[in-house]
């Protein structure tokens, strides 16, 4: 229950934040138009905490974080005196009015960068993209990648940390090939081009990096037991925190992953399980429960287990100083344009699958783990859904900011307005792809539970 309302917690913060700031551009614009603005409000419903400022606006906060809206001064809404004509939004020009719509996702891109660059400013705990073991007959395997490599570009972009590798990687869903930069034990560079046409992952289970054959250099997973869930099927078999894992239907357990694989292909199947207890071996019978991802069913013990932090070796810190840093913070923020653009991209022709599309419950979780993990990750997360936020309010559907830009260059090039008819056409499409857009993302969050 804690970590449900610490998820929450997170989730509204973090999106009172990015909503706050979209909300904003619209009405930093706004003003600076002389735009008349009569509301503020972060949130939708009823308001629990609201002001009236000297200039006649009113600043809400509402009971529903998943959203907000800045109410302009609009004589099409609401007969408007003969005095304030000029201050209406629909008697600006055209420019004005792009400006003023184009302002809330821009504002999200800023945001990004800002997050960005405090993220570089603290220092990002990284990891140097060194292969510990790579996976026989794998992807990475059949290119000729192995044991000791650094990677060091892919497709001529340069990786510094295993979170590059893994932006990299997903760029690369669907495509037929890649180029990796590689680095020996003997500092010799040379490319490998891995074969993708084969490849595929379900990112509920694994992530890009593994689904690919690479073991990275980084933290070590004992077979100590750190963590048992409480009424899971390790405790219904009395494994107990402290217990080192031996052997699984009399087989000798190597490391973790060899555990992982087999329980994962064994849901609601006995398993004969050796532990190691106080200097007595122990026999048990371990019964994986059963879930089901996406298009397959896989088995779930609920234990986990100690890990050794990774060589000093392998880590660092990449930092930056607060000019320095800012060249790091836009070419992050492009970079997450650029992979969004490609994912949605992706989606729309089929290559990438709309199970992968995720929703609020997805999201506060998100939030939750990376706000559990520290500033940093969190300031990522943020800047990540921001550029999402941003890049969403530009599509071109009617309700979104995108549709009102269409309208208005329609307007700019033919030195009309659209109809209004067409317009709330235009809205009604607009709202129905929407919702079954978002229906469909909570949908798979509840599917994922």
């Amino acid at each position: 229950m804690g970590g449900f309302f610490w998820n929450l917690g997170a989730f509204i913060v973090a999106l009172g934040v990015l909503v706050a700031v979209h909300e904003f551009g619209h009405f930093w614009v706004a003003r600076r138009n002389g735009v008349k603005v009569e509301r503020f409000s972060i949130g939708f419903g009823k308001a629990i905490w609201r002001r009236t400022a000297k200039d006649g606006t009113e600043y809400v906060i509402a009971m529903i974080p998943l959203g907000g809206y800045v109410k302009m001064l609009d004589s099409r809404v609401e007969d408007v005196p003969a005095e304030l004509q000029d201050q209406a939004f629909n008697h600006k020009s055209v420019w004005a009015r792009m400006a003023i719509v184009v302002a809330g996702p821009m504002a999200n891109f800023v945001f990004a960068i800002f997050a960005c660059w405090l993220m570089f400013l603290i220092g990002i705990p990284s990891v140097k993209p060194v292969l510990n073991s790579v996976t026989p007959s794998s992807v990475a395997a059949q290119g000729g990648l192995s044991s000791g490599m650094q990677i060091m570009a892919i497709d001529g972009k340069n990786v510094r940390t295993w979170e590059e590798v893994n932006f990299a990687l997903l760029a690369r869903l669907g495509d037929d090939k890649t180029v990796f930069t590689v680095q020996d034990d003997a500092g010799r560079t040379r490319d490998a081009q891995l074969a993708l046409t084969d490849w595929q992952f379900d990112p509920e289970l694994e992530s890009p990096i593994t689904a690919l054959g690479l073991v990275p250099e980084g933290p070590k997973l004992t077979l100590d037991v750190a963590n048992v869930v409480e009424n899971g099927p390790a405790a219904a078999a009395g494994v107990q925190v402290g217990d080192t894992l031996v052997a699984l239907n009399g087989e000798r357990l190597a490391d973790w992953q060899q555990l992982v694989v087999a329980v994962q292909a064994s849901p609601e199947t006995e398993m004969e399980l050796e532990v190691q207890r106080n200097g007595q071996s122990q026999q048990l019978k371990l019964i994986p429960a059963r879930q089901e991802h996406a298009d397959r069913v896989i088995g779930f013990a609920g234990l986990a287990p100690q890990v050794l932090p990774v060589a000093d070796e392998y880590r660092f810190d990449l930092r930056y100083g607060p000019l320095a840093a800012i060249g790091e913070g836009i070419g992050r923020t492009w970079d997450l344009t650029v992979l969004t653009f490609q994912m949605l991209g992706k989606l729309l022709t089929g290559v990438v699958s709309v199970d992968n599309l995720s929703g609020p419950i997805s999201i506060a979780k998100g939030a939750g783990a990376t706000a559990d993990y520290g500033l940093v990750y969190f300031l990522g997360f943020m800047a990540l859904v921001s550029v999402n936020l941003g890049i969403i309010n530009l599509m071109p559907l009617p309700v979104l900011d995108g549709g009102h830009l269409l309208f208005y260059f329609i307007e700019a090039v033919t030195g009309r307005p659209v109809p209004e008819k067409v317009q709330e056409i235009g809205f009604k499409i607009g709202a129905a792809l929407l919702f079954m857009l978002m229906a469909l993302a909570l949908f798979n969050d509840f599917a994922r539970l």
